[in-house]
């Protein structure tokens, strides 16, 4: 039985008429497959680089101009070192086992910037719609946040703490990501970096999930079991022999099937408060054309984020122990 709504009855937020006017009647939940009962990949929405390649490219545009009219954030971005220029793949490579090349990655990543390092084997359904997968592997990485910056949310004009320290750690995970794919091409292999704000063609999320780093949370973000949601992803592909994590289950996901803080929390009523099916998968899903409004309007938002349990410092490695051992006993 469905349970009950707990924003029924309440006004939600309304995004300006004129920012709403850009989509035109499109809707960016089609474009992610909600409501599809068949697998398929992933479709670019947001966050291309060359935003008239995407179908929302026109609401990106007003995004980023309105993002990049706060001078701290448009500074941030436009000034900051995101690593070194990549060389080609040496001629020769070495040669380890897979066991040894992943001790070697992961302690390098942690000593260039990353907090917390996993592995997995690619999945072709992480990799967007029109790209076809190059590399085999992926080495995904944790960079954490202030969320003592999120005192201010959500951000404002004068007030844009967290969106600027969200950009500080896109910053630093582009580093991270950058050192470690020059370090696996000094090795002899392919390497491919990814990080925000931008997309590229690999599908974060999934990819840090079968990495071990956490689990989908029901605000559409990920949750750790040491930094809850206040974190950013990095990423490399690669060809590098490397051992895979497995996924890290420790009943973030039974947690958020009984909380509805975020649900609650969220001005226009965009997280949902159960599963829906997307693209063949039944999943948190938070709604696209609902959030990116308010999203726009406050530099990024990030209230779900900020409200989450998990999130609160030093709370979330409690909370994974008390819930691993209620996760584990209903297995």
């Amino acid at each position: 039985m469905p349970r009950k709504n707990p924003n029924k009855g309440k006004d939600p937020w309304l995004p300006d008429p004129e920012f709403e006017a850009l989509f035109s009647g499109r809707s960016g939940n089609d474009v992610n497959g909600l409501g599809e009962t068949d697998e398929r990949k992933p479709t670019h929405i947001f966050w291309l680089q060359k935003s008239h390649t995407g179908p929302f490219g026109d609401v990106q545009d007003a995004v980023v101009e309105r993002h990049n009219s706060v001078p701290e954030l448009d500074e941030v971005y436009r000034t900051a070192q995101r690593g070194p220029r990549l060389r080609e793949p040496a001629a020769e490579k070495t040669q380890k086992s897979a066991a040894e090349f992943t001790d070697e990655i992961r302690n390098f990543a942690l000593g260039h910037e990353a907090d917390q390092v996993g592995f997995a084997n690619i999945d072709p359904l992480w990799v967007y719609e029109g790209f076809e997968q190059e590399l085999p592997r992926v080495v995904m990485m944790v960079v954490a946040m202030d969320h003592e910056r999120s005192q201010h949310l959500p951000p404002t004009h004068e007030h844009p703490d967290w969106a600027h320290e969200v950009a500080v750690q896109y910053n630093r995970g582009a580093r991270a990501a950058a050192y470690t794919a020059e370090h696996i091409r000094s090795l002899g292999y392919q390497a491919k970096p990814h990080a925000g704000p931008w997309v590229g063609t690999l599908n974060l999320i999934p990819a840090a999930i079968a990495a071990g780093l956490g689990e989908l949370g029901k605000h559409g973000s990920m949750i750790n079991r040491e930094f809850g949601s206040s974190f950013r992803l990095a990423a490399v592909e690669t060809d590098l022999p490397l051992e895979s994590n497995s996924p890290d289950l420790f009943g973030a996901d039974d947690f958020c099937t009984r909380c509805q803080i975020c649900t609650n929390a969220c001005p226009p009523q965009a997280i949902s408060i159960e599963k829906q099916t997307v693209r063949g998968v039944d999943k948190w899903y938070v709604d696209f054309n609902k959030c990116i409004g308010y999203f726009n309007e406050t530099y990024g938002c990030a209230i779900c984020l900020a409200v989450c349990p998990w999130s609160t410092p030093g709370r979330a490695e409690g909370m994974a122990e008390k819930y691993t051992r209620v996760f584990l006993k209903d297995r």
